[in-house]
């Protein structure tokens, strides 16, 4: 049996944007009834700080992942926010970039192949290494039964660092903040050879050296 394709693009034209409607609708509408109407989380012109990717598995839209560059990372007081006990802030954020990841979405019935989540994160990694950014930030939901936690920490090596309660999102579960210092996690993946690491970096290899490269002698 032939394998699956997975393939993936960056949102720049309507028809990427159907695509990428189309999951946000079945997941973050139908299923979790996160938001009201897809197409307010996609506008047809994009802000300069926000990129889209959406995945297909074999030609049907998959996924989607979003990328917000350079959030504020100070939340209001009423998101309930609580850094962990052992992060120092000013650590935290000294000499780094960070892009916010968000509506990290696999549609229901394709969400055991790790192969759309995976492809998704090496197009993003290549996106944001390429304009000179060096972590990622996301949200995770505490309470979701879908959610991506143990596959951030265990298999990239997203580290915790604090809490929130609210966000945009219309969903009371608490938020786990996640972190991950995409230099030390592409290192990692690629002295194991594994399949995840040859997932994830199909075609963005030779950008995800040379940022390591960089970052090292920096």
């Amino acid at each position: 049996m032939a394998r699956s394709e997975v393939t993936t693009a960056k949102i720049d034209d309507a028809a990427t944007r159907r695509a990428a409607l189309a999951v946000l609708d079945e997941v973050f509408r139908s299923e979790k009834r996160w938001i009201d109407d897809p197409a307010d989380e996609i506008p047809t012109t994009l802000p300069d700080d926000i990129s889209w990717f959406v995945a297909w598995l074999d030609g049907e839209p998959a996924g989607v992942i979003r990328l917000h560059y350079d959030p504020l990372l100070e939340l209001p007081a009423e998101a309930e926010f609580s850094l962990d006990p052992e992060i120092d802030v000013a650590r935290l954020v000294q000499g780094k970039r960070f892009v916010e990841i968000g509506r990290f979405a696999i549609v229901p019935r394709h969400r055991r192949n790790y192969r759309i989540a995976l492809r998704l994160m090496g197009a993003a990694a290549g996106e944001v290494v390429g304009r000179g950014y060096t972590h990622f930030i996301t949200d995770v939901f505490e309470d979701d039964p879908h959610s991506p936690y143990r596959f951030h920490v265990r298999v990239l090596g997203f580290e915790r660092i604090g809490t929130h309660r609210f966000g945009e999102l219309k969903c009371d579960s608490m938020r786990i903040i996640l972190v991950l210092d995409i230099a030390r996690a592409y290192v990692r993946l690629r002295e194991k050879k594994s399949r995840v690491y040859q997932e994830m970096t199909q075609g963005v290899t030779d950008l995800l050296d040379a940022f390591v490269a960089r970052r090292k002698r920096a």
